[in-house]
């Protein structure tokens, strides 16, 4: 049943991170549906040139110059090897390769995400951090298309299904809520990193961790949301449903509701983004077994006790380079956290400061986006030093 589509060649950027591992098994897994061309990595060079041997993969790259040297010393016999951030890029644009499915942690990526589209090709897109600094500019390519990989993002896109604009009336994220949904605001004030890390759902990363706990992770996702579906910011909330088995929630003109259930695993939106419209006879999250569901509960968000979703609402209605810089900044901050240096509600308020003071840079380009996140992430890192 699934070798009926096309085989699609696809370059996975950052294939030794937890999507990248993902969607390498999810390759892997459809031999007569996907083929593994290229594969990128930072520095983990054992681990990729694994896989391009498992894979038959005939190009991939190591962005860390250091390392690429390192394993330049031992390669196998027929693999071409790229070094540095430019390795990406040519890797996007390989005439070999129709699909590219960006894993790249933060913004590295973003110059090969456009690099893709402007040749035409699908990007199935997992960093979220590409479309808020830069979804806006990506919207304008005329080429390619952007497919999400993401659990909440894939949830939407099933839920719309390309139905018409005046159809949809508004879209809703749903946020487990993390490890601090029930705790006080002194409590939370008094956070570790380890606390963060304890998500109650996924096993995530320690940066997604501590966005998850403070929910700039949905304040980002509302965002990326925005430029993903071309919606309004008043189209878009968040709600918290501590089961996480509802990842989106689509409601139309007419007041029905149409949401996307699933098993929480990433491998289900990673499938989906790659064989999309088309669905394959495969169930990589499982089947959801709704009489095992005691119960499926949603509240709104206490933006009190967790500001983020104010921030991101705020960045959203400035606009230009303003998402750029929530999200350095709270990259930036969220450092500062994971090293000890400063209590955790200090990431809300860091981000907001940096949103006031370098927010309104831009001249619609991704020049000026890429500066704008430079200039927060120093502003971060001097206001916190002084």
């Amino acid at each position: 049943m699934n070798s009926a589509g096309p085989i699609r060649n696809i370059a996975l950027l950052g294939a030794t991170g937890s999507i990248g591992r993902s969607a390498a098994a999810v390759i892997a897994a459809h031999p007569e549906r996907f083929k593994l061309r290229a594969a990128t990595a930072h520095r983990h060079a054992e681990e990729l040139l694994r896989l391009c041997e498992k894979s038959g993969c005939g190009v991939a790259a190591l962005t860390d110059e250091a390392a690429a040297r390192e394993a330049a010393r031992d390669l196998p016999r027929g693999l071409r090897f790229l070094s540095g951030a430019a390795a990406l890029v040519e890797i996007a644009a390989l005439p070999e390769v129709d699909t590219v499915l960006c894993a790249v942690t933060g913004i590295a990526g973003t110059a090969a995400v456009f690099a893709a589209l402007r040749a035409g090709k699908r990007v199935a897109l997992a960093s979220k951090e590409i479309i808020v600094a830069a979804g806006d500019l990506l919207n304008r390519i005329p080429t390619g298309e952007v497919l999400p990989v993401d659990s909440e993002h894939s949830g939407i896109f099933q839920c719309l299904a390309e139905r018409p604009e005046a159809e949809i009336s508004r879209v809703l994220l749903t946020a487990s809520g993390g490890p601090f949904l029930n705790w006080s605001a002194e409590r939370i004030a008094r956070a570790t990193v380890a606390d963060a890390a304890r998500h109650p759902v996924w096993e995530m990363g320690i940066k997604t961790c501590v966005d998850s706990a403070t929910l700039m992770n949905k304040a980002l996702e509302l965002i990326e949301a925005r430029h993903l579906f071309r919606l309004q910011p008043e189209q878009l909330s968040a709600v918290i449903h501590p089961q996480a088995v509802v990842h989106a929630l689509a409601e139309l003109c007419d007041g029905s509701v149409i949401a996307q259930m699933s098993n929480p695993d990433m491998k289900l939106a990673i499938q989906y983004a790659l064989s999309a419209p088309e669905r394959l006879a495969a169930r990589p999250a499982g089947t959801l077994d709704l009489t095992q569901l005691k119960k499926l509960e949603f509240f709104p968000p206490d933006e009190g006790r967790f500001p983020a979703l104010a921030l991101g609402r705020e960045a959203m209605r400035r606009g230009g380079a303003a998402p750029a810089v929530l999200n350095a900044a709270n990259e930036a901050a969220v450092e500062h956290f994971v090293r000890g240096v400063i209590a955790l509600p200090r990431i809300w308020e860091f981000a907001g400061k940096a949103l006031e003071h370098c927010g309104d840079f831009d001249d619609g380009t991704l020049g000026s986006r890429l500066a704008a996140g430079d200039a927060a992430r120093r502003y971060v890192t001097e206001q916190i030093g002084s």
